[in-house]
């Protein structure tokens, strides 16, 4: 992957090239262009150009069938999952999955409108306020409401995720903060504050897929993708029985969990969405590592902290790392190849087993995706 920051100089078509030379470059019997037989690629969009397009072109690959994934948040993931599903079926043996996006080249109000552009278009909510942001909040709110979760626990998340990503050399935000600091930031949109909240950014990352008998002609210690999920939802609030939990993410997870024969149990090492703090706590509970309203425990005893029995976010997060969401998925998984290869800056001591998981739409679609080393059975 490339560092996530303000790539104000470049483009997708500069990210791109740049995401894949990183990519090749950690494979240990080495990989070109000529090996990949079809791409993905995720993105939200692009003023660049097409993007399936820019990426054959910038890769030098016209020849290579490019097809694009666009899903909010879990784009990065759906793209893992509509590849890993084209190797599976024995359609191709290698595969390339890239994820990239280009966010800060308008202002922040701009964008925020942007983004939401298709439901500005069909919904009353949207011109009102309701960004993204501002629907996680409506969840987060009801859930400090309702639970024994408080600010301070989502403080928390953000002291500990900053804390993760000193040491990340990709990590755009690279410096710890205080309890204090993170709980007397100004607000963003309640219960939001500053630090809650992660920062928009520019980037790529790559990873390849290769089928179990072709593996052996790229490494002797691959990392198995084991399961995959994509849970939907509403997308109108008003229509949600609950606003405490986010039925996409147990959805995605029972899908995962399933198709790896694994449980939450299981899990070694995770990557959680945090876009927002309160959506990682929250988390806790619908990928089932903490029981209902039991996800501050793991916080005040540090279990989510490096050193804990379930490291969260070792990476920095999307709260340290940045988030571009065409970029986000895919990018928390080459930190869990890094893990399950026990070459990571923050390496978890015996990860065998890794979560990776995104929320988006706000809250109406979610993924998750399992990884195992090469020593599981």
């Amino acid at each position: 992957m490339t560092p996530f920051a303000e790539h104000f100089a470049l483009g997708i078509k500069d990210l791109l090239p740049m995401a894949f030379s990183a990519c090749a470059a950690t494979v240990d019997k080495g990989l070109s262009k000529s090996d990949l037989q079809a791409a993905w690629i995720g993105t939200m969009g692009t003023a660049d150009g097409f993007p399936s397009g820019i990426l054959a072109d910038t890769l030098g690959a016209p020849d290579l069938p490019v097809t694009r994934v666009e899903n909010s948040c879990a784009t990065g993931h759906d793209t893992i999952r509509n590849a890993l599903f084209a190797v599976g079926s024995g359609a191709y043996d290698v595969a390339l999955v890239m994820g990239a996006d280009k966010l800060r080249d308008t202002t922040s109000a701009e964008m925020l409108w942007e983004w939401e552009a298709m439901a500005r278009d069909m919904a009353w909510d949207y011109p009102l306020g309701l960004v993204a942001p501002a629907g996680f909040a409506l969840h987060v709110c009801r859930y400090l409401h309702e639970s024994p979760a408080t600010e301070e626990h989502l403080a928390m998340v953000a002291v500990k995720n900053h804390r993760h990503g000193v040491n990340n050399p990709k990590a755009r935000l690279r410096f710890e903060i205080t309890m204090e600091q993170a709980l007397n930031a100004p607000t963003v949109v309640t219960p939001f504050r500053l630090y809650d909240c992660a920062p928009q950014s520019d980037g790529a990352a790559a990873l390849v897929i290769a089928a179990e008998d072709v593996v052996d002609r790229f490494t002797d210690r691959p990392v198995w993708l084991s399961g995959v999920g994509l849970g939907l939802d509403s997308v109108m609030h008003q229509h949600k029985a609950d606003m405490t939990t986010f039925p996409a993410t147990t959805r995605a997870a029972k899908q995962a969990y399933t198709m790896a024969g694994r449980s939450p149990a299981d899990v070694d090492v995770a990557e959680v969405y945090d876009f927002l703090t309160g959506i990682e706590l929250m988390s806790y509970e619908d990928l089932g590592f903490a029981e209902r309203f039991g996800g501050y425990k793991l916080l005040e005893a540090e279990v989510t902290s490096i050193g804990g029995a379930l490291p969260v976010n070792p990476s920095g997060g999307l709260k340290a790392k940045g988030h571009p969401p065409g970029a986000t998925g895919v990018a928390q998984c080459v930190e869990l190849f890094a893990q399950l290869r026990g070459e990571a800056v923050n390496q978890v001591d015996g990860a065998r087993i890794a979560l990776a998981h995104t929320v988006g739409g706000p809250t109406a679609v979610s993924a998750v995706t399992i990884l195992e080393g090469s020593g599981v059975g």
